[in-house]
C-alpha cells in the first residue's frame, strides 16, 4: 500500500512539474492538468522504452560532452511523447530543449519539497 501511494504521489508531482513547465516555456502547451497527467505517463513509457536505446547509440557523444548530450536525448523524448498525447504539444526542438532543462529542475525541486 505504501509503495502504491509513493507511485501515485510521484506521478502527481511529475505532472505538476510538467504543468508548471507548460506555463513557463513558450512553445509548450497543455490544455489542462488532466492532459499533463496523461502526458506524464506517456513520457515515462517513452523514456523507459527509448531512452536506453538512444543512450547506447549516443554513448560516444555522452562521454565526449561529459553527459550533457543527455539533455538533447531528454528533449527528443519530450518532443516525441508530445506527438502521442492529446492536449499536450511541444512546438519545435528549442521549446523541447528548454522544456527538458526546466522540467528537470522543477521536478528536482518539487521532489525535494514533497519527499
Amino acid at each position: 500500500m505504501h509503495f502504491l501511494l509513493h507511485i501515485i504521489v510521484s506521478w502527481l508531482v511529475s505532472a505538476l512539474a510538467l504543468w508548471i513547465v507548460a506555463q513557463i516555456i513558450p512553445g509548450i502547451e497543455a490544455r489542462s492538468f488532466k492532459d499533463t497527467m496523461i502526458a506524464t505517463v506517456i513520457i515515462a513509457v517513452v523514456s523507459v522504452l527509448l531512452k536506453p536505446i538512444l543512450s547506447l547509440f549516443a554513448l560516444p557523444f555522452i562521454i565526449l560532452t561529459l553527459g550533457l548530450f543527455m539533455v538533447i536525448i531528454n528533449a527528443f523524448l519530450l518532443w516525441f511523447a508530445a506527438l502521442f498525447t492529446p492536449g499536450f504539444r511541444v512546438h519545435g526542438f528549442v521549446a523541447a530543449l528548454a522544456g527538458s532543462v526546466v522540467l528537470t529542475i522543477v521536478t528536482f525541486v518539487l521532489r525535494r519539497v514533497v519527499f
